[in-house]
């Protein structure tokens, strides 16, 4: 029997250990067993996680404050609908998230420092590169287009997938065409008429037309630049107004798809730089891009590895000495031979360009001494290539000779011309004498009148 001072309550529970009853060990009984003395959520947290809970549906984020707009964005789901987020959100935290979740390797140097435009422009480079014609629906581009348009400024296309039947065409031993483009079904790729005209601030255009990784699927028609695709395209950049770069490489177009190319770049607004290296084109094509020279803003054109003769040299060569802006030229792996390298070379004398590439084109001696004369009138070059020409000691002499009397060149290549080691050695000590006097030119200012030519420094103490 409990004595009349005990607590029948405590007698009834208590043993070997007293601190064994919960009940015993609490201020408060409550009814129920999970009640803690854990200090309670706040009233905002519970906002807080209320609206991230359901913001897919009731994307409530322009009304709240600083301080809880960061909470809300560090917390939403990456899996929220793009139709939501696009134009909404526009944390470089989220976008980081995002991206990191869909690709393993993000280099946002590349993007202007900008998570939000490398997703947009990377999600919008692999629907395009995975569109297959006539089998993939173009609602699914529709639909990325007002989500991503003022968000797109450079857009890379490695690859375009041709319709799923495909029947293989007889090629000539040169790689080219032997049927026509109407023959079998429709080969035709992506039609970029439907995107570029509503990318708002689309910079840069690089297209390629063909199939990575396609192994033992290989077939040329699968690398077919269509006339069809020549025509949208063309179309496609004529409307994009803010295109300033575009790159063509590896498309196999001759001078008939250059020729409908560059009758829709005429006059463009904007357009600065053109490259079409790697391709098929010939003299007639690059009278075409002659008249492109006269019509247009060009800065930069680049037609590496084509099939350009003396005749298309000379047409390139009578614009960018009379009317051209032009400032950089790539002519490397044509055939201009002697005639055309010395249109070229004297087109030099009164023209704007500072860089020019004349590598592997057969040329002489005989060009070598035209561009020593141009090097010692000419006041803006900065950079020439003659690299792989049978130029020879001779033509090397005439080089040193010019550019002796040069001060603004500051590269010269002239690997595998056989001009001689005592004329490479010369006319490099010439070229880090130029570097030496523009830098010195940049980063030291001349002094002023009546200052000491040599700072000692004893000067720089008085000073």
């Amino acid at each position: 029997m409990a004595t009349m001072n005990e607590n029948p309550w405590v007698t009834m529970y208590s043993g070997p250990n007293p601190a064994a009853d919960p009940r015993r060990m609490r201020r408060i009984i409550a009814e129920d067993r999970s009640w803690s003395l854990a200090t309670a959520q706040r009233l905002t947290d519970l906002c807080v996680d209320h609206i991230v809970k359901n913001f897919a549906v009731h994307p409530l984020l322009k009304t709240l404050p600083e301080e809880y707009k960061s909470k809300v964005l560090a917390k939403i789901s990456t899996n929220i609908p793009l139709q939501v987020t696009a134009n909404l959100v526009s944390d470089e935290g989220y976008w980081r998230r995002c991206c990191l979740e869909c690709w393993q390797v993000c280099d946002i140097s590349r993007y202007g420092g900008s998570w939000k435009r490398m997703f947009f422009e990377r999600l919008l480079k692999n629907v395009i590169e995975y569109f297959v014609p006539d089998t993939t629906e173009l609602k699914v581009v529709f639909q990325l287009i007002p989500l991503c348009r003022n968000y797109v400024k450079r857009l890379e296309i490695s690859q375009l997938l041709p319709p799923v039947k495909q029947t293989a065409e007889r090629l000539d031993d040169d790689g080219s065409d032997t049927g026509s483009d109407s023959d079998g079904p429709s080969m035709n790729h992506f039609d970029f008429s439907l995107l570029l005209s509503k990318l708002l601030i689309l910079e840069e255009l690089a297209v390629t037309y063909g199939v990575k990784d396609c192994g033992m699927n290989f077939q040329w028609n699968i690398f077919q630049f269509t006339y069809q695709d020549c025509f949208s395209l063309a179309k496609a950049i004529h409307a994009c107004k803010s295109l300033r770069v575009l790159r063509l490489p590896r498309n196999r177009i001759d001078d008939d798809r250059v020729r409908v190319l560059i009758k829709y770049m005429l006059n463009h607004p904007s357009l600065v730089e053109l490259d079409l290296s790697h391709n098929l084109i010939g003299d007639n094509g690059a009278k075409a891009l002659a008249k492109l020279l006269l019509k247009s803003k060009l800065e930069v054109v680049n037609l590496c590895d084509n099939r350009i003769g003396p005749f298309g040299a000379k047409a390139i060569s009578y614009k960018v000495r009379r009317y051209s802006t032009l400032l950089s030229i790539n002519m490397r792996l044509n055939k201009i031979t002697d005639e055309g390298g010395e249109a070229l070379a004297r087109a030099l004398v009164k023209s704007s360009v500072e860089d020019i590439n004349l590598g592997s084109n057969e040329l002489s001696t005989h060009v070598a001494v035209i561009i020593s004369e141009v090097l010692m009138r000419n006041q803006t070059l900065k950079s020439i290539n003659m690299s792989c020409n049978n130029i020879g000691q001779e033509g090397g002499k005439q080089l040193l000779e010019g550019m002796s009397k040069n001060k603004t060149l500051l590269e010269c290549d002239l690997r595998l011309t056989d001009i001689g080691q005592e004329s490479e050695f010369a006319i490099n000590q010439i070229l880090y004498t130029n570097r030496e006097r523009i830098c010195n030119a940049v980063c030291h200012p001349a002094k002023p009148k009546g200052l000491p030519r040599v700072v000692s420094d004893h000067y720089l103490a008085s000073d």
